[in-house]
């Protein structure tokens, strides 16, 4: 499930490309539910900006995908099948995982909260009837914006931030993790 870094496409993608990869996860994430009917792990990087595929974001991809495959090996959960792909969107993972849908929320709730990286993972728990497990179901605020206090949605809608510093501030957490964990 490792993506390769250098093989980031770098390339700006516009809202109808973006809408159209988000179908074809769902897409993606319908077949696999009944395919395995176990919850599934969808897995993707937080990239403000144009560009969802760059070395960045393939960096803290392949952060996360270890991440969660350690998450799951702790617990003693058995991951079925697990994928890792590049749509317009950016990198994307699947995993279908043997676990209690509400169970695996709350564990990746707690690696999005307790990981260096884990501000730029969105962790999407779909459960085996198709519903998604949110940070609402656990009564959690919205996540905060990666510069400030203020909503990360608030954020985004308003345009408070200059992408630049935005990314900046995602390399520094990156430069971080990778002098922080063992490789």
């Amino acid at each position: 499930m490792h993506l390769l870094p250098e093989q980031a496409t770098r390339r700006a993608v516009a809202i109808p490309d973006l809408l159209t990869s988000r179908d074809e996860r769902q897409a993606r994430q319908q077949a696999w539910l009944m395919r395995h009917a176990v919850p599934l792990v969808s897995f993707t990087v937080v990239a403000p900006g144009p560009v969802k595929d760059s070395e960045l974001t393939r960096r803290i991809f392949n952060h996360g995908v270890k991440a969660l495959l350690e998450l799951t090996e702790k617990r003693a959960w058995r991951v079925r099948e697990h994928s890792a792909q590049v749509s317009a969107s950016g990198p994307e993972g699947l995993l279908a995982v043997e676990a209690p849908a509400h169970s695996l929320k709350q564990a990746t709730i707690e690696l999005e909260r307790d990981h260096p990286l884990g501000r730029l993972w969105d962790i999407d728990i779909i459960a085996p009837d198709g519903g998604i497990l949110s940070r609402r179901h656990f009564a959690l605020p919205a996540r905060r914006c990666l510069l400030c206090e203020q909503s990360a949605a608030e954020c985004g809608r308003g345009r408070t931030h200059a992408l630049p510093d935005l990314l900046n501030q995602m390399e520094a957490l990156l430069h971080d993790a990778d002098s922080r964990l063992p490789r």
